[in-house]
């Protein structure tokens, strides 16, 4: 079985930028829609085959060190935008507060991920094209990991001071630490990278 390494991985999905995912789809024999419903995770399964990878129960099957995540992208005024922030990993108190970033699930998640920015024309988008691929070792200088550093230390302190429930999506340039889960009651925090951090990693070098 060939080994798939980041940047491989990163190599082949290039190759497919401006594809319509939906047409692969139809190759790999993946089903995308059946009786108007959509595959969830169709998406996610046509990018692991271009990147090399095999369809099963793992992330990243055949892959070292990293994982694939879609990014979903709307046009507006002509220009590619992302539609959300992405989850990065639940945060556990303890965890943030004897753990410093670089050695932060957070970072190794973060430093992990192979982004693909992927269409979105609505909820039953059936033709999205893959836009672009990313990830933090593209990235021409070292200023915004530093900056991403300082957001987490400042969630981090600010946990240590006044507590669990005093993180909020207000805090953090490129990172926030906010509520996940269902309800307005939830208590869980996660951390999400915030749009502009997305839309930065995608930006043409």
């Amino acid at each position: 079985m060939e080994i798939i390494t980041r940047k491989t991985a990163i190599d082949n999905l290039q190759k497919y930028v401006g594809h319509d995912l939906s047409e692969w789809a139809t190759k790999f024999e993946i089903t995308s829609f059946k009786e108007d419903k959509q595959n969830k995770g169709w998406k996610g399964q046509v990018l692991e085959r271009l990147a090399g990878l095999t369809n099963n129960n793992s992330p990243a099957p055949n892959g070292i060190g990293f994982e694939l995540k879609s990014v979903s992208y709307v046009l507006r005024n002509g220009v590619y935008l992302p539609r959300e922030t992405m989850a990065i990993t639940m945060i556990n108190q303890k965890q943030l507060i004897d753990t410093p970033f670089f050695e932060s699930h957070c970072w190794d998640k973060l430093k992990s991920l192979i982004l693909c920015a992927v269409e979105w024309k609505g909820k039953m988008t059936k033709h999205p094209k893959l836009l672009d691929v990313a990830s933090f070792d593209l990235l021409t200088t070292d200023t915004i990991v530093k900056e991403i550093e300082a957001d987490y230390e400042f969630i981090r302190n600010k946990l240590i001071i006044s507590g669990f429930e005093s993180l909020t999506g207000k805090d953090g340039k490129w990172i926030q630490a906010r509520t996940k889960g269902p309800g307005h009651g939830s208590i869980s925090r996660a951390f999400y990278a915030r749009k502009s951090l997305l839309a930065e990693l995608f930006k043409k070098t």
